[in-house]
């Protein structure tokens, strides 16, 4: 149901772009996330785009990744610049139900949807 891509390595100070592409009806009803994992970490919540295309960053990675979508092809984009070493880690992109106004809207997006990961490993 989601599915990432574009992982692979690069060099410290370099830049990659993860695409994640859904279908119609999740990408309209869901608000879409990044979350990675580094081997031996909790899973961490990087950025989330809104229907309404309002993204939010998580302090890590705020100024140096950028959330965007299209809503023609139904992808969600995690654009990452800047990249350090710590930054390796499994990329995963998610479909999550809206959270407004204190409360989760389950109504269409359900219990959301995972993607798979793509890893994304950075070098000196």
């Amino acid at each position: 149901q989601v599915r990432e891509s574009g992982g692979g390595s690069v060099q410290a100070g370099g830049s990659l772009e993860l695409s994640c592409t859904t279908s119609g009806y999740i990408f309209r009803s869901c608000d879409m996330q990044w979350y990675r994992q580094a081997p031996g970490q909790e899973r961490e919540l990087l950025a989330t785009i809104s229907r309404d295309g309002t993204a939010r960053y998580v302090d890590a990675v705020k100024g140096r990744f950028t959330i965007s979508q299209d809503s023609a092809t139904n992808t969600a984009y995690l654009r990452m610049s800047g990249l350090k070493i710590d930054d390796t880690a499994v990329y995963i992109c998610a479909a999550q139900p809206p959270y407004r106004d204190g409360t989760y809207d389950y109504s269409r997006c359900g219990l959301g949807y995972w993607g798979q990961g793509t890893q994304v490993t950075v070098s000196s």
